[in-house]
């Protein structure tokens, strides 16, 4: 199996813990069961900014990824549609301002 492979597969790997975090972020906030896990997943998407702002808005396995690839394309480092991978950030980022809005809305 080649390094970029295993990169892939990594990368493919956080992307659906992240989504799993989200997903369980939306229920809780809509269904109004806000509990630790709520608080513990809002930490990790913070902290999971908090690199890309470091790796100025790139991921640190994308940086990595790039020493065995010089696709042009925006998946070349994740098992995703092409187009996913070009506004993944904005998706998330949109989703996640979403949840929080509802998060205040509850918490208030």
């Amino acid at each position: 199996m080649s390094k970029l492979t295993v990169i892939k597969i990594a990368h493919t790997l956080i992307w659906l813990f992240f989504n799993v975090v989200l997903v369980y972020l939306f229920y809780a906030v809509v269904a109004n069961k806000i509990d630790i896990f709520v608080w513990i997943g809002i930490g990790l998407i913070l902290m999971e900014g908090l690199v890309l702002l470091y790796f100025r808005m790139m991921c640190p396995l994308t940086i990595m990824a790039h020493k065995y690839s010089d696709s042009p394309k925006d998946n070349f480092d994740i098992f995703l549609p092409n187009w996913l991978a070009k506004y993944n950030k904005l998706i998330y980022t949109t989703l996640f301002i979403v949840i929080i809005c509802i998060l205040i809305y509850r918490i208030l």
